[in-house]
This record gives C-alpha cells, sequence and structure tokens, in this order.
C-alpha cells in the first residue's frame, strides 16, 4: 500500500482502495464511499455478519461468543484522506505494525472509521467456491 500512495498525485486529498478479487463491487458503493471520502471521512464498505462467531483459543476450545449486532465484515473499497493515511503508513513503519487493512491503522490511532453499508454480494474471490457464489450472484444480476 504505502507504493501506492507515494505514486498519488502531490495534491491528492482522498483516497479509495480497492481490492482486485472483489470484482463484484457495485458501482453505487463506490460513488457512496468516494462522496463520503470527499467529504473528510474515512470509511470502509462493510456488511453485518450473519453467522454466529466464536472466538476460539490456540488449543480450539470456544472461549466465548461475540454478540453479532456489533459485527461487521470489512470489505473494499476503503476510503481515507491522503495526508492521515500518510501519517498512519509512516507510524505503523516505524512502530513495526501489522494489520490486515488499512481501517486497522486508524483504530490503533484512535481515529474514527465510518462504515457504508455494502451487499454481502461485494465477496472477496479466492476459492474455487468463491467462483461458483460469483457466478450465481451475476446471473441474479442478469435477471
Amino acid at each position: 500500500m504505502c507504493n501506492g500512495l507515494a505514486a498519488l498525485p502531490a495534491d491528492a486529498r482522498s483516497v479509495l482502495i480497492h481490492d482486485g478479487a472483489r470484482c463484484l463491487v457495485e458501482p453505487g458503493l463506490i460513488d457512496r464511499c468516494a462522496a463520503a471520502v470527499d467529504g473528510g471521512a474515512a470509511v470502509i464498505a462493510a456488511a453485518p455478519v450473519t453467522d454466529t462467531i466464536k472466538r476460539v483459543d490456540d488449543q480450539g476450545l470456544i472461549q466465548d461468543t461475540p454478540d453479532r449486532s456489533h459485527l461487521w465484515g470489512a470489505q473494499t473499497p476503503q476510503g481515507f484522506p491522503v495526508e492521515q493515511l500518510r501519517q498512519a503508513h509512516a507510524r505503523a513503519r516505524a512502530e513495526g505494525w501489522s494489520v490486515t487493512d488499512d481501517a486497522s491503522l486508524f483504530e490503533r490511532l484512535g481515529w474514527a472509521v465510518s462504515v457504508m453499508e455494502s451487499s454481502p454480494a461485494n465477496i472477496k474471490i479466492t476459492t474455487p467456491f468463491d467462483l461458483t457464489i460469483a457466478e450465481a450472484v451475476l446471473a441474479a444480476r442478469q435477471a
């Protein structure tokens, strides 16, 4: 991601980051995220979790069951004010943070990130099964 930030034009004020494996993203979601970021917000696309989630220890024993009414599955696009994102990445490099998405950097710094509700169809295609789901989503969109 740092290479992407470095490649932005010097006058860029906001940026959307999108995972190429989420090729079913709807244009309206991109537009809504872009509008929020252009307004100065940090935002991620996400969908409410519908599965019951279990927190499990290293031995495979269930420790607890979080209340899913407060759980969301992070997706992309994710959008941020560029200068804040550069600061977050610099701090992460300096302190050796390892995170799975850019929103996590903002979280660690105590900076607000809003959720832009997305469809569960904005799936990440990483397995053969995901392709089967993607085919079904595309067929439903064409119907």
